[in-house]
């Protein structure tokens, strides 16, 4: 039976492997783009963030490596793909592994932060697909490691973060070092300006496909805004990371990131930061703990809001509403992936909530605001929270800071469930956000104790129903924390 990737004409050995991935139905942005730049064409693709535009680009560009046999060069790749951070970098490497694997083709992936002499020695024994970043890129280039000279096909991926984070100019230098009529597709959430000069300069006669336009919100993603005293602000964070499933939490600077990762670890709620004060190395090991579920609450800057693919995050938290509405759009997008549902929180104190209303107005975005009861955090958030003993967080968390041991012993409740029906990795048991069981006192056969203190012993603080543990209300019905 064809497939329907093999029906747009991506060759059927790499239809297949995606078939063993359980990817057999194309994205309407794979749809659009794929009949054109198998055949060649220079593509301009426009789609939000998790949309599938990495495999819209990887399955042409192995297509074509596949059905041209020269052999790799030392030094001389045959395709690139430039991405602007490391993370995105690495992986777009992994999506591209096993088609290229297919294919008997390399993939070298290049990035800065680590040591050079590696990546040197691996592009001095040939490769096919070069995945890089576009500083590292050039060091190598102006030392005479890397020639462009033989790219067929090259791709820019994320070309409006690109221009965000001042690259163009880089990107431009690159481009203009690729042979003028070899093939480049381009991909972008948004088209402004200065991505427009790029497509006018590089690209020839391109066929312009959108789809899930990041101005558009998802349908399966809800929006909501909380409003909270500062007071109350850290409380409520807190309580939305301890339900069960993955979470990222957004701030905008990286100090914020690091300090809120701290406090949430020493509350006993496992947590990582990432940004770009984080070695490469901490940067790989705290997203691999993410991404594994070992940890699953993230806090990041913006460094994650672009082109970070982590499966069944449900919930993203604002704790600092971003300055622009591009930044929310794209935060935003790291939920609600490949058709699943997702909710998205803002955090706004009352000096806040002004410019909230303006930041959701620019994003075309009609917000449901509330204030941060119990009960709606319950609605937002389902499952039992649960603090974990220090040695457990620890033992959870790469180079995770020391919590204080807190002199309460917290139960594990068992089952799965947690947010998109992952397991809860022992942070809760019962059902995800949507459908399935909630746990709570209930559930998981604890009484609800209102009022009792964190440093209470006898099982893991719950409300009735799974509410909020650390809920900025819940001083109307006693503190859990004792100060």
């Amino acid at each position: 039976m064809t497939s329907d990737f093999a029906r747009l004409g991506v060759p059927t050995q790499l239809a297949d492997v995606l078939a063993e991935r359980d990817i057999t139905v194309p994205t309407p942005i794979q749809a659009a783009t794929l009949p054109d730049s198998l055949a060649g064409r220079d593509v301009l693709g426009r789609g939000r963030t998790g949309s599938g535009k990495t495999y819209a680009f990887c399955l042409p560009l192995v297509a074509r490596l596949a059905a041209d046999d020269r052999r790799r060069k030392p030094g001389r790749p045959r395709a690139l793909v430039l991405a602007p951070t490391r993370e995105l970098a690495a992986q777009i490497a992994a999506s591209l592994k096993p088609l290229a694997d297919a294919s008997r083709l390399s993939v070298l992936t290049i990035f800065g932060g680590v040591n050079q002499n590696p990546q040197v020695r691996s592009l001095a024994g040939g490769v096919d697909v070069l995945v890089a970043t576009p500083g590292r890129l050039l060091d190598l280039r102006d030392q005479g490691h890397l020639h462009l000279t033989d790219v067929t096909v090259t791709v820019i991926d994320e070309a409006d973060h690109m221009s965000d984070m001042g690259f163009l100019p880089a990107v431009k230098r690159i481009l203009a070092a690729t042979p003028a009529r070899s093939q480049r597709l381009l991909f972008s959430a948004t088209l402004d300006n200065a991505v427009d000069v790029l497509v006018r300069q590089f690209l020839h006669d391109p066929v312009v496909h959108e789809a899930d336009s990041a101005a558009s919100p998802v349908a399966a993603m809800e929006h909501h805004v909380l409003t909270v005293s500062a007071a109350e602000r850290s409380d409520v964070i807190a309580d939305l990371a301890a339900a069960p499933g993955r979470t990222i939490l957004f701030t905008r600077t990286k100090h914020g990131a690091k300090k809120l990762a701290k406090q949430l670890v020493a509350r006993g709620i496992p947590a990582v930061d990432l940004h770009g004060n984080l070695s490469q190395n901490a940067r790989t090991r705290n997203l691999d703990a993410f991404g594994s579920g070992r940890v699953e609450t993230l806090v990041s800057t913006d460094i994650a809001a672009r082109g970070i693919h982590v499966d069944d995050v449900a919930l993203v938290v604002h704790a600092d509403p971003p300055a622009e509405h591009k930044a929310y759009l794209h935060r935003s997008g790291r939920t609600a992936r490949a058709g699943s549902a997702g909710t998205v929180v803002t955090i706004a104190t009352p000096d806040q909530r002004r410019d909230v209303q303006v930041l959701m107005r620019a994003a075309k975005i009609h917000p449901r605001i509330t204030d941060a009861t119990p009960e709606v955090l319950r609605e937002l958030a389902p499952g039992e929270r649960q603090l974990l003993p220090a040695a457990e967080v620890a033992e959870r968390t790469p180079q995770a800071p020391a919590a204080q041991p807190s002199g309460r012993s917290v139960g594990r409740s068992s089952g799965s469930g947690g947010r998109g029906g992952q397991a809860s990795s022992g942070r809760g048991s019962g059902g995800g956000r949507r459908g399935g069981s909630r746990s709570g006192a209930k559930a998981s056969g604890q009484p609800a104790r209102a009022g009792s203190g964190a440093g209470a012993s006898g099982g893991a603080p719950s409300r009735s129903g799974g509410a909020a543990a650390f809920s900025a209300s819940a001083g109307r019905t006693g503190r859990r924390r004792s100060r």
